[in-house]
């Protein structure tokens, strides 16, 4: 049921996604472990973790070639219902 509706990007384009957790030793591996389920081909993905200032927390920046306005509904949705994921803009 997906609903035509018109983006403000065109598909293809290189869309960055960023990721914010608590610091962890198996965040960034979650997050990798999610967005490879929903893009197969990893070559294109960019990821770049950095911490924050205190070392509380973590994020994660993931640059991607997306293709379609639904394939980034989904990976917000998937990485948001990550376990360690506090918050995806």
């Amino acid at each position: 049921m997906a609903e035509d509706r018109e983006s403000l990007l065109e598909f293809p384009c290189r869309f960055p996604i960023k990721v914010m957790g608590e610091a962890h030793p198996e965040f960034l591996a979650d997050v990798e472990a999610c967005i490879a389920r929903h893009l197969p081909d990893r070559d294109s993905v960019d990821v770049v973790q950095r911490e924050s200032r205190g070392g509380n927390y973590v994020g994660v920046t993931i640059t991607l070639t997306a293709t379609s306005q639904e394939q980034l509904d989904t990976l917000y949705r998937a990485l948001g219902e990550c376990a360690r994921v506090r918050m995806v803009l």
